[in-house]
């Protein structure tokens, strides 16, 4: 990983936009940093899109797209996204038709319970109730897993035919194609017509654990805050670049240094 100050001033410069995760990334100590939200606002006057991705619930979601300076959240790796639109409220739009998903969130309510009777201390994260797309076990949150414990509820996902992704605090399964990756792609289609994988090139990704490893892959403008290195080890794919900072103030330095090149 290099350190941010590193970044060359042409690739911030033709940046025309900037994908963020936001629990530990945007978020300190579970909430939104104030340097983090007016880094956001500063980005969307510098006319800059915005995107924030997360592994959270998009019933968790709704209250911060409804008040945050971004152009959509998308929730629950990808597979929901919630648009403010410009009277006040919100769209929201899936990935999945409403059959496919009312035949999945059964399906995973049946693993979620088997989880919770067959690994010792595993339980649903507190947000669960507004989940409408992927299940979620709590690690780091409110309960804390060990690794083993984390291995078992990815393994146990997995044997039932989920994709299992793990983030700084929860362990996120579901049925279907979408993740991040697959989620940046489909909401830049959504909001602006255009083909993320033909103008990679110009935006960013800021992230901090193993579920953003797919988004590092593949952003050469990837930034990790500093408590990304809490999981470096697990990581299949780093991030290229690494904030000084931790947390909200990591992703203040990261929009910092894409508004010092405009």
């Amino acid at each position: 990983m290099i350190p941010l100050g590193e970044w060359p001033l042409a690739a911030r410069r033709a940046l025309v936009g900037v994908f963020t995760d936001i629990d530990d990334t945007l978020t300190t100590e579970g909430a939104i940093s104030a340097d983090a939200l007016a880094a956001l606002a500063d980005l969307r006057t510098a006319g800059l899109h915005r995107v924030a991705i997360t592994g959270r619930p998009v019933g968790w979601s709704e209250p911060f797209a409804n008040v945050w300076p971004v152009d959509a959240i998308v929730a629950e790796n990808g597979a929901v996204a919630l648009l403010p639109l410009p009277g006040g409220g919100l769209e929201k739009r899936y990935q999945q038709d409403a059959p496919t998903r009312e035949r999945n969130f059964a399906r995973m309510q049946a693993v979620l319970g088997r989880i919770e009777r067959e690994i010792p201390g595993a339980r649903r994260a507190t947000d669960s109730a507004g989940r409408e797309c992927d299940i979620a076990i709590d690690h780091s949150e409110f309960t804390q897993l060990g690794d083993a414990q984390i291995a078992a509820v990815v393994a146990l996902m997995q044997s039932e035919g989920m994709h299992a992704t793990v983030s700084s605090i929860h362990v996120n399964g579901w049925y279907g194609s979408h993740n991040k990756l697959e989620g940046a792609r489909w909401i830049v289609r959504e909001l602006w017509g255009r083909r993320l994988d033909d103008e990679m090139p110009r935006w960013a990704y800021v992230g901090d654990s193993t579920n953003d490893a797919l988004m590092f892959q593949h952003f050469d403008n990837s930034i990790g805050v500093a408590n990304v290195r809490r999981f470096e080890a697990a990581l299949s794919h780093l991030p290229r670049y690494v904030a000084s900072r931790e947390r909200g103030a990591g992703f203040a330095e990261a929009a910092a240094a894409v508004l010092r090149a405009r």
